[in-house]
């Protein structure tokens, strides 16, 4: 199994990263929308823990930028219904601490959020796993804090507007605070980006 992968981050494709090791092997891997390391630059050297699935179509990598975030998701991927697709979406509703806060206070509404999530999966999630994650109180405070605008910046075009933005040097932070000041919806991710540099600037 690959756990662990250090290199050179390439570039952001469909949901996925590349980065380049010292041998010169460059890995595909998936990341949520939410990472932290989509806040890396292209050419920064990067550390990456994985997952790596095993199925009859191939095999695939799922990354996360430290080890919370990687335990999170087998726990995620460990419920009946949950396959790495539908963990790595639920991976995009925050912070590991923010969606650990969610499933403790049976939140199933929020988890259902979640792109290609359904009402009984989230039950599910919350079901199995509320007694199972450990939270902090300031993680229990900021999932508290969420708003819809918040869920809307983690998938879809708006998201992708945040990551073209961070490729521009923006932060994560500034990036999100951008796309949410745009009030038009169902724009595509190269309009988002036009409106919110008119924020920035």
């Amino acid at each position: 199994m690959i756990r662990y992968i250090k290199g050179e981050y390439l570039y952001y494709k469909s949901g996925a990263i590349v980065v380049e090791t010292q041998g010169g092997i460059g890995f595909r891997i998936f990341v949520s929308d939410t990472s932290s390391i989509l806040s890396s630059r292209e050419g920064d050297d990067i550390a990456v823990y994985t997952y790596m699935h095993v199925s009859d179509n191939g095999m695939a990598l799922y990354g996360f930028a430290d080890e919370e975030g990687l335990s999170l998701f087998e726990q995620l991927i460990s419920v009946n219904g949950v396959g790495p697709k539908a963990g790595l979406s639920i991976m995009s509703l925050g912070t590991p601490g923010q969606i650990k806060a969610i499933i403790a206070a049976g939140d199933a509404a929020s988890v259902s959020q979640a792109q290609g999530v359904g009402k009984k999966t989230a039950e599910r999630v919350i079901l199995e796993l509320k007694e199972k994650v450990s939270v902090l109180p300031e993680d229990i405070l900021v999932a508290e804090d969420r708003t819809n605008a918040a869920i809307l910046l983690a998938k879809g075009e708006r998201n992708e507007a945040v990551i073209a933005l961070t490729t521009l040097g923006y932060s994560r932070k500034e990036a999100e605070a951008a796309v949410a000041s745009v009030a038009e919806d169902e724009l595509s991710a190269e309009e988002y980006v036009k409106k919110s540099l008119s924020y920035l600037l």
